[in-house]
């Protein structure tokens, strides 16, 4: 099978699998914190359908990792109602917290599978094997990049929230009028600053630092897992 082809076959499901447990976790956590909005508009579904943003779930993520480029994308976003949590301020910073917190558990997860079924075994062959081995790969990397890449302290981001309900009251309140402004910012520090300056974006210079730790975080879970 044509290795591009069976990259995307790979990718596309893990990702929108990856996006989706991030925003139904937001909903679950706000639920169990007072706010059952997102259940009374059905978006603690898992079907993909209900959570897909075709360009941001799909285009751009799939696009940018064919062109070999830091994956990023998003779904619509789980409604939660701040009013509506039992602490709003301390309650919000939890809802924030679930997402990237589901990421770092899935890519835990597929670690552990991978210690499991890949390390010390002998590479798959045939299309199936690969293509599971390289799924496996997407589930523990999609998922650091997409849980760290969250906790930007950037508007409309989770990091956001959680920086938020850190400040002072006066401190949070001036913070928060920057939130109609946080997808023009996303837009200038993730494609505008790259673009004119190779090498100095947020991607690059503050994400992938960690996102390669935690990989290796991850692969001494799963020679951990292997051994015993």
């Amino acid at each position: 099978m044509n290795e591009t082809l069976l990259t995307a076959l790979a990718l596309i499901p893990v990702l929108v699998i990856s996006i989706v447990c991030h925003e139904v976790a937001h909903g679950w956590a706000a639920l169990m914190l007072g706010d059952p909005t997102a259940k009374e508009r059905k978006r603690l579904s898992l079907n993909p359908i209900r959570h897909v943003d075709p360009l941001g779930t799909l285009i751009l993520p799939g696009g940018l990792a064919l062109a070999g480029l830091p994956v990023f994308g998003w779904a619509k976003p789980v409604p939660v109602n701040q009013n509506r949590l039992r602490n709003p301020r301390y309650g919000m910073m939890a809802v924030a917290v679930a997402g990237p917190g589901t990421n770092f558990v899935l890519a835990l997860i597929g670690s552990a599978i991978w210690g499991l079924a890949v390390t010390g075994h002998p590479a798959p062959e045939g299309v199936a094997g690969q293509f599971g081995v390289e799924a496996l790969r997407f589930l523990i990397m999609i998922n650091l990049f997409l849980g760290l890449f969250n906790l930007l302290p950037i508007p409309p981001f989770d990091g956001s929230h959680i920086v938020e309900g850190l400040l002072p009251r006066r401190a949070a309140a001036a913070y928060r009028k920057s939130r109609p402004y946080g997808l023009g910012l996303m837009i200038l520090l993730l494609l505008v600053i790259p673009w004119l300056f190779p090498g100095a974006g947020v991607v690059e210079r503050v994400v992938m630092p960690p996102v390669e730790w935690a990989l290796g975080v991850c692969q001494a879970f799963a020679e951990w897992i292997a051994r015993i």
